[in-house]
């Protein structure tokens, strides 16, 4: 009987799967957990033991989806972008306000943002959309506006929620899906023209809050017990941290609260002062191994669905760590988005393992001899 379950073919599927990069994960996973346990002050509550939790429930969703072929994924890309779009048209409709802002769907048994869902959705059909796109109409009008339509629809849904940074990371997935695809260089040249030259317009529609955070990053001094105190207490604790770091449970920014949001936004300014420049290198490490798995996964898929799905999906978790990092050191203005796996937060670690899964459910593609 054992040696049945070992031949069997459940284990055959399970032995296709990347367990070095879930064994990263799990390492960069239990690193936020010992970052979060150091912000509550050395407790386990209420942050670092949920998140243990919830990413072990998450990775086993993960594992599951990745037992899914990517065929499967394309035969249902549409639906699937439509009940997301659906999703954001009814949280402008009867969605849930919180902080202000409209991002929350109400299900009866449960709650959930949509927008999460859609910066998957819209890799998973735009994958599909170029699949069957016939060769050479990349860079038509026929072949690019319904691509940019699909792209515009759910980023406006989002901007008007207002949450700007999910907005970005629905809009940055679909252009890396358009570059992946073959869209000529030159479109994305006119196109950032065209931005550009639209700026004024745009910065007229951002709220006031927005247009602060814009302000703020440009100069953060000149407000800094106002606006510019996120990004000025951040600044400190990173800088304090040196090379080694204070020393584990000994950050005096974060215990003594001086850094606001130190478990979701700025996680990482929480670590880097206990665990200074070595920490963050680690961090970088774990993740760089991933994104070059992710990569790989790409290069090796079976078809232009599987290629441009994994670039998607690897170019939106890099979005996550680059901006994430990018805005704790001040070169990016606070947009909300936590960094993956050591920031606190149930929805943007299902968005990350969900991520993950697909890329596993590719890369088991990959090596199945059957085609």
């Amino acid at each position: 009987m054992l040696t049945a379950l070992i031949n069997g073919p459940w284990a055959r599927e399970l032995s296709l799967l990347p367990w070095t990069i879930i064994a990263v994960l799990a390492a960069l996973a239990g690193f936020g957990a010992v970052v979060l346990y150091s912000a509550a002050g050395g407790n386990l509550s209420p942050w670092a033991l949920k998140h243990v939790i919830r990413f072990a429930i998450l990775l086993g969703l993960a594992l599951a989806i990745a037992m899914v072929r990517p065929q499967f994924w394309m035969k249902h890309a549409w639906s699937l972008y439509g009940i997301v779009l659906a999703g954001l048209v009814g949280v402008e409709l009867v969605g849930g306000i919180r902080g202000g802002s409209q991002r929350w769907l109400d299900l009866g048994i449960m709650e959930v943002q949509p927008s999460e869902f859609m910066k998957l959705a819209i890799l998973l059909v735009l994958a599909r959309y170029y699949h069957f796109l016939p060769k050479g109409y990349e860079t038509r009008p026929q072949g690019l506006f319904p691509a940019l339509a699909l792209i515009a629809m759910p980023a406006a849904l989002v901007m008007l929620q207002p949450d700007l940074g999910t907005a970005m990371a629905i809009v940055f997935g679909g252009l890396v899906m358009l570059f992946g695809a073959g869209v000529r260089l030159w479109l994305f040249g006119a196109g950032i023209a065209a931005a550009a030259a639209a700026a004024p317009i745009a910065w007229t529609m951002l709220h006031d809050y927005q247009r602060n955070r814009v302000l703020i990053f440009l100069d953060p001094a000149s407000d800094p017990r106002g606006a510019g105190y996120h990004i000025t207490q951040s600044k400190i604790a990173i800088g304090s941290g040196g090379i080694t770091g204070k020393g584990f449970l000994a950050g005096t920014q974060s215990h003594l609260d001086y850094l606001p949001e130190l478990q979701t936004d700025f996680a990482f300014a929480t670590m880097a002062e206990e665990w200074g420049l070595l920490g963050g290198l680690a961090i970088l490490v774990g993740f760089g191994i991933v994104l070059a798995w992710g990569i790989g996964v790409s290069l090796r898929g079976r078809g232009q669905f599987e290629r441009l799905l994994a670039l998607g999906l690897t170019a939106t978790l890099f979005f996550y760590l680059a901006i994430n990092l990018m805005m704790v050191m001040g070169l990016a203005p606070v947009v909300g988005i936590p960094l993956p796996l050591i920031s606190y937060g149930g929805s943007a670690m299902m968005t990350v393992m969900i991520l993950i899964g697909l890329l596993m459910g590719i890369a088991r593609d990959n090596k199945r001899p059957d085609g």
